[in-house]
């Protein structure tokens, strides 16, 4: 009998933030592969309006930090600043590796902070982690 991986929960929406397509791509592929819904913005700007409109709020955030419009630590505080998005777990996918970003990432409310380049295997695990 060959063991089956379990999918998701129904339900786990999360949302990746970051400019670069690519990335926003190759993230959201990876996540609906494993069953997860996924929403994407190309900025923090576009994220944060996008809270606005939800009609429902996402079990995860996954952003970068570099950004135009608003980086990732200006829409964390959002997030940590919201009532109905408070709770929401945070990863920072980022290619600022100084150990004062990633201090910087975890004081703004992330709980993981995963630099780019990053093994999509490594990310998974960790948003299934989160959110199993």
């Amino acid at each position: 009998m060959l063991a089956r991986m379990a999918a998701p929960a129904p339900g786990k929406l999360i949302l990746v933030v970051d400019d670069d397509r690519t990335v926003r791509t190759m993230v959201r592929q990876a996540l609906e592969t494993k069953g997860y819904e996924v929403m994407e913005a190309a900025d923090g700007l576009q994220a944060s309006e996008l809270f606005g409109k939800l009609t429902r709020v996402p079990s995860l955030l996954i952003c970068d930090v570099m950004m135009p419009s608003m980086d990732g630590f200006s829409l964390a505080k959002i997030v940590r600043a919201k009532k109905e998005l408070s709770s929401m777990p945070i990863i920072f996918l980022t290619a600022k590796t100084n150990p004062l970003d990633v201090v910087k990432g975890i004081q703004a409310g992330a709980r993981h902070y995963v630099t780019k380049p990053f093994s999509v295997k490594d990310l998974l695990a960790k948003v299934d982690k989160m959110l199993g």
